[in-house]
């Protein structure tokens, strides 16, 4: 006999509602993709609708006029619905109601005859067309152009061939059914090679340094770049690694003669289709989401969303929905009841959404703003206070999950330039008088200490420790390190100039 035991427990979850769902990805959206994500829905939702103009009044009855007044401002109290309803028609029909839902994206500062920025189309030869057409001027067997275009199309976008070529003689056979040896696969990479720009299809740095070299020494044969060819070729580790007194030394050169040679590398580019081609990158355009004006010695923020449409909910549909709920046969009427019901509600949902989204972001900036008033006020960037998100959570009784939706991916206009909110915070460190100060403070100093050294002795982490410890702020050098690394700025050794 089995013995069952049943038991009851007890337990909280907590589960998000659709619409918070729905709201928190909202405000993870840029500007852009706010207005992409309000395109799709006022497609897939006939209840949303975009004003257009002054084609929605919010004190305009919803009803038509030549109803004799039965339905005059959706009153409630001229519908007639059962008790056993499944919802209140109530909360469809009553005017305020629909004046709740109606939203306005558009600002003060803003007028209605500005035209929307959009963007223009335009179509671009790509990269690998350009190398191809080059390709096919030459003389080749229709073999080898087939080999020189399947080199072409594995290029990165740095125009570098990193695919080894036992592998490309792979690929040809099996995908392209083409017998092709190492040797004429290597055949048609040096034409390839030969392709302008200088550089492309080289196999690494080094060869792509050596190939621009080469040409530039065949197009000139005065030019005197032997010595430059030659640290290349033979010296590369040394000179990737500025050891430049060993390369002096092994050629038997003067300081005067390896800078010279020196030089000429620098003129090189290490980055040949990345340069040579905007079409192959991918462009971001910025769209601030907030923008910021001082007038008078006043930080004034503004929200940037004039290409943003107005929304409201359909009179269509809500009249739609009180005929459904007033007919006296609304039972068969039911799946088509349902059916307006739920994309009214959709349309109420979203129109909410955005207005919460919107208000979240102003409530934040605004924190923000008041909080670095002094950077906004001067644009000096060591006026930046410590902030994190627990700091401006707080102040605006928001959780710190939210700011971090918030602060990602948004961007606002300054007078000193267009930065990403996240530029805004920053933790701090208590200098030699008590004083709690950013960490962007110590990296600003830290990166002018930097542009202002010897080239020819750059300092150590050592040294822009002390540096740092004389003008009062006391960190290891270690913290000197990871602050030197975030700011992109390689060690002493790397930056140094002959």
């Amino acid at each position: 006999m089995n013995n069952q035991r049943l038991t009851q427990t007890q337990r909280q979850e907590l589960k998000l509602s659709p619409q918070q769902i729905q709201l928190m990805k909202l405000l993870q959206l840029p500007l852009i993709e706010l207005e992409q994500r309000i395109k799709e829905e006022l497609e897939v939702n006939p209840a949303l609708e975009e004003s257009r103009d002054n084609d929605y009044d919010d004190n305009e009855p919803i009803a038509d006029d030549t109803d004799n007044g039965e339905n005059d401002d959706y009153n409630d109290d001229e519908v007639d619905f059962n008790k056993d309803d499944e919802f209140d028609i109530t909360d469809y029909l009553q005017e305020e109601d629909i004046d709740d839902y109606s939203y306005k994206l558009q600002v003060n500062n803003h007028s209605r005859d500005d035209d929307p920025y959009e963007a223009p189309n335009v179509e671009e030869e790509t990269f690998q067309d350009y190398l191809n057409q080059q390709l096919s001027y030459r003389e080749l067997t229709e073999k080898q152009i087939e080999i020189g275009q399947y080199i072409i199309g594995n290029l990165d976008d740095n125009g570098y061939l990193s695919r080894p070529i036992p592998n490309i003689v792979d690929d040809l056979l099996f995908t392209m059914n083409i017998s092709a040896s190492e040797e004429e696969v290597k055949e048609v990479l040096d034409m390839v090679q030969e392709l302008d720009p200088p550089g492309i299809g080289a196999r690494d740095l080094q060869e792509c340094l050596y190939i621009q070299l080469k040409r530039q020494q065949e197009e000139n044969p005065f030019a005197n770049l032997g010595l430059s060819m030659t640290i290349v070729k033979d010296y590369f580790e040394e000179f990737t690694k500025k050891h430049y007194d060993r390369i002096a030394k092994k050629l038997e050169v003067s300081n005067r003669q390896l800078k010279t040679a020196l030089d000429e590398i620098l003129k090189l580019n290490p980055k040949p289709a990345d340069a040579s081609n905007t079409s192959t990158k991918s462009i971001h355009y910025i769209t601030p989401d907030f923008s910021i004006q001082v007038n008078n010695g006043k930080v004034e923020l503004f929200m940037n969303d004039r290409n943003t449409p107005e929304l409201h909910v359909s009179k269509s549909y809500i009249k739609m929905l009180e005929e459904f709920s007033s007919s006296k046969d609304m039972r068969s009427k039911q799946e088509a009841l349902q059916f307006v019901k739920q994309k009214i509600d959709a349309a109420k949902w979203f129109i909410d959404a955005i207005n919460q989204r919107q208000n979240t972001l102003y409530i934040t900036m605004k924190a923000i703003v008041d909080i670095q008033e002094e950077y906004f006020l001067t644009g000096d960037e060591t006026k930046l206070k410590p902030m994190i998100l627990k700091d401006v959570a707080e102040r605006v009784g928001l959780d710190i999950s939210t700011i971090s939706r918030v602060a990602n991916s948004k961007y606002v206009d300054t007078p000193y330039g267009t930065h990403p909110l996240k530029f805004f915070f920053s933790e701090g460190i208590t200098n030699d008088e008590g004083a709690e100060v950013s960490t962007r403070e110590i990296k600003k100093i830290l990166k002018d200490c930097v542009e202002n050294e010897d080239k020819a002795n750059p300092m150590t982490d050592e040294q822009l420790m002390l540096v740092l410890k004389e003008k009062g702020y006391p960190i290891a050098r270690r913290t000197v390190a990871k602050y030197r690394e975030q700011l992109g700025i390689p060690v002493g050794r790397m930056r140094k100039k002959i």
